[in-house]
């Protein structure tokens, strides 16, 4: 498979659904962004071995997430749930709650990662943003017909509109880009735990070597080949992947990332 294809997949991959990206025409970036800030306060307030019905008691019953509603506290679980699982048995999920307590600096990179694959809509999203060079502006009639392309007919101008906003948002929490009115595309900062995310994403498209160095999950990381190389082997010394890499020789394995593989 091309890695490139993979950002824009339609047809579900078996591992990569096993795994827990969700494919389809659906997604969550109809009305919410990746919801950073409810993320953050909602893994602060549960072990990483929480059950998933704890995460909705948390939400919907105990309202901790302070919702001014029982329709907007279930709905906000909902979101949640469809962008990161909250569920332990769901590998993508699994892992991002390990790193969360790991990586303080990275954790608006392991949300967007998380994020692109289980909701559709923002990586219909992903082409646009990721090639603005950096202190580019995120031209807003550009971007709604790069939506638009990329999903059809199936949305009307509002909905649309929804999606732009929304994902513009998602990509400002993500620190891709800078500012309320006019977006302006920055540099992030990738981490050894969310250079091990995004090798293991790539992994899922039967993606080896090399070639994990240039799938589009990578391309979220804003770095050259010659950083992602030194953050795996960082990677590896904290035993996220396995990793040989000089003398021309790229050997990468990133499924040690998930502590209960064995078990899948």
């Amino acid at each position: 498979m091309d890695s490139s294809s993979c950002w824009i997949k339609t047809l579900p991959c078996e591992t990569a659904v096993e795994a827990g990206l969700r494919f389809g025409d659906i997604g969550t970036h109809t009305s919410r962004t990746i919801m950073l800030k409810e993320l953050t306060e909602l893994f602060a307030l549960l072990p990483v071995d929480a059950a998933r019905e704890e995460y909705a008691t948390v939400v919907v019953n105990e309202n901790l997430l302070g919702k001014p509603t029982t329709a907007t506290r279930k709905l906000t679980y909902q979101r949640l749930s469809e962008l990161y699982g909250l569920d332990a048995k769901i590998p993508i999920f699994r892992i991002l709650r390990r790193l969360w307590e790991l990586d303080e600096k990275g954790k608006p990179l392991l949300a967007v990662l998380c994020a692109l694959g289980r909701d559709p809509l923002l990586r219909a999203t992903a082409s646009t943003v990721l090639s603005l060079g950096i202190g580019e502006e995120l031209v807003r009639q550009v971007y709604l017909g790069d939506i638009k392309q990329a999903t059809g007919e199936r949305f009307n101008d509002s909905t649309l509109d929804a999606v732009a906003r929304n994902s513009g948002s998602s990509w400002t929490q993500s620190g891709h880009l800078e500012g309320r009115v006019r977006k302006i595309r920055m540099t992030v900062e990738p981490t050894p735990y969310s250079v091990a995310l995004a090798l293991w994403l790539g992994s899922l498209f039967s993606l080896t070597g090399e070639e994990l160095f240039k799938t589009p999950w990578v391309k979220v990381l804003d770095s050259d080949q010659h950083e992602l190389q030194e953050l795996t082997l960082r990677a590896k010394q904290l035993r996220l992947v396995d990793a040989n890499i000089g003398g021309g020789i790229i050997e990468i394995n990133p499924s040690c990332i998930d502590l209960k593989m064995e078990v899948r």
